[in-house]
């Protein structure tokens, strides 16, 4: 699989009586098979503010790592976390996350600072190739 681009945003309202600006999106745009897609992740801005509970990294807040003068936030690697927890996400289109337990799971066992190298690949090579999810997951200590 072929990662063209990461980004997370925030929504804004589109009009008055609507609730967009207590959600984030993040984004994972990548080509397999010849084929590009796109995986949204859609979730509650809350969770942003929670993220150090269960990202056990030490960090607290934003940015989670900085590449050279590209300041990479929280909201850009939900999307490709979740993929690489859960692979077949790749052939759907969105998810909706809406309870902090499971947000956090997708977390559980991800080698956060290891993301950075994808991070890296984008910003250098303007691709990052994914062979294995299995290079994100936390090694079980022995």
């Amino acid at each position: 699989m072929r990662i063209t681009e990461l980004k997370g945003y925030e929504l804004e309202k589109a009009q008055p009586n609507t609730s967009e600006d207590f959600f984030n999106r993040s984004e994972v745009t990548f080509e397999e098979n010849g084929e590009e897609r796109t995986f949204h992740v859609l979730y509650i801005r809350y969770f942003d503010e929670t993220f150090s509970e269960f990202l056990h990294v030490g960090v607290e807040s934003d940015p989670v790592f900085q590449i050279g003068e590209k300041v990479i936030n929280f909201k850009d690697l939900v999307a490709i976390t979740c993929l690489i927890k859960n692979p077949s996400f790749r052939h759907r289109k969105r998810i909706y996350i809406n309870t902090q337990e499971e947000f956090a799971r997708y977390f559980e066992g991800v080698n956060v600072p290891k993301l950075k190298e994808i991070f890296d690949g984008l910003i250098h090579q303007g691709e990052y190739t994914l062979t294995s999810p299995l290079h994100f997951l936390a090694q079980p200590s022995a």
